[in-house]
């Protein structure tokens, strides 16, 4: 009884909080100063999704992105305002939000997670965050193949791109530079089309004019309930200046898909199973995995089928056709070192222990190569000697080969 006394006052308590920080978010939201405009991208606009919404009975919406994505908040809020914008269009919404994940595992995972579930009319893309870091190539190959890959799928979809904050992002504005995830993801935006929302710029002059403050509001990339709200309104308003743009479309029109940006980016993307390949001894397949030692796991990466080796000097080999090949893996406290090659190149080393592989099944996506010639190859794997000094041992889970077949 007394526990279920206090999860209600902590429950009470969060909604509480949640509604203070939107009429709080409300009160700011005056844009004396700056121009919400600014920081909005109508391009082609979403008038397909605005005819859908309003003269079809079902719909289909999906969410993609990493950890801010999968947290409850912004595309809960967006969810309950399309519901009440359009009361008569009955909903599905696909929340395929993973935590760690940015355009590169999207693009691999989106056929499995997305399109699977059938035609979409409005996703909804995120992945600026977890792509800072990485190259400006990898960002477009990635970002190209979630945008192109829904529109071969759907050429009627409305895609919209947004950029969310982070101290990094913050640092570059304030210095008078653009992200180069936002910039990367920008340019693909801008190729295609696709309208976008600057959600980093955004809140970083909001902060700068004295609106609000990171640490005592926003709190973090992983925003607070005020963040959150934040963010909503933001979308809310871009979502009905791209609907107000749209006029009143008679009937949809299929999106231009213009020539690849990139021949290499992954917009054939997809899983294969770990049942394809060929082991050596010392592999096996569990059925079910979960952790014996009851450490935290992510949704979608426990209670599924894994390939698994902690013996070094085992091998596997997957053989392929395309041109971009690598695992998603899940990597714990005795994470190894694995040694991969493509062919008969020479072997290469990949460290799978994480900074959060003490306490954490952390899951992963590696790309091993990403410019091979569209056809068939052989990956082959094995567990090295070698392994991390803040491992236990010398384990390698994977959970899915990725590929990209190419065109």
């Amino acid at each position: 009884m007394k526990t279920c006394i206090i999860v209600l006052l902590l429950f009470t308590s969060y909604q509480l909080f949640a509604q203070n920080a939107e009429q709080k978010a409300d009160s700011v939201l005056t844009y004396s100063e700056i121009n919400q405009l600014d920081y909005q991208e109508v391009r082609g606009g979403l008038a397909n999704s605005y005819l859908h919404f309003t003269t079809q009975k079902t719909s289909r919406v999906a969410f993609v992105g990493g950890s801010i994505t999968e947290m409850t908040g912004w595309k809960e809020k967006v969810t309950k305002y399309l519901i009440e914008r359009f009361p008569e269009t009955n909903f599905e919404f696909i929340y395929a939000g993973i935590p760690s994940t940015g355009s590169t595992a999207g693009a691999f995972r989106l056929e499995n997670d997305v399109l699977s579930k059938g035609k979409i009319d409005l996703l909804f893309e995120e992945a600026s965050v977890n792509d800072a870091g990485q190259s400006q190539t990898q960002d477009i190959r990635g970002m190209e193949g979630i945008v192109r890959h829904a529109l071969l799928a759907n050429p009627m979809t409305d895609v919209v791109l947004m950029y969310f904050v982070d101290p990094k992002k913050m640092n570059y504005y304030n210095l008078g530079q653009i992200p180069p995830a936002v910039e990367a993801h920008n340019e693909v935006a801008e190729y295609y089309q696709l309208p976008s929302l600057n959600l980093a710029k955004e809140i970083t002059d909001r902060i700068n004019a004295g609106e609000f403050t990171w640490d005592q509001d926003f709190k973090n990339l992983h925003p607070s309930p005020f963040g959150h709200e934040l963010y909503f309104q933001s979308m809310r308003s871009w979502l009905e200046n791209c609907w107000k743009a749209a006029g009143t479309p008679s009937a949809k029109k299929a999106h231009v898909i213009p020539s690849q940006m990139d021949s290499y980016s992954f917009v054939s993307g997809c899983y294969v199973n770990i049942r394809k390949a060929g082991r050596s001894d010392g592999w096996r397949i569990d059925k079910n995995w979960s952790p014996a030692d009851h450490l935290p796991t992510r949704k979608g990466f426990v209670n599924v089928p894994m390939l698994i080796s902690s013996t070094p000097g085992t091998e596997i080999t997957f053989n392929f056709k395309g041109t971009a090949v690598g695992i998603s893996n899940v990597a714990g406290p005795d994470a190894g070192i694995i040694e991969y090659k493509i062919d008969d190149g020479e072997f290469q080393e990949k460290d799978l222990f994480s900074k959060f592989s003490s306490k954490l099944y952390l899951n992963q996506f590696f790309v091993f190569e990403d410019n091979l010639s569209a056809k068939r190859h052989r990956l082959t794997i094995r567990i090295s000697e070698k392994k991390n000094e803040n491992s236990t041992g010398h384990t390698c889970q994977i959970v899915n080969f990725l590929v990209n077949r190419g065109n």
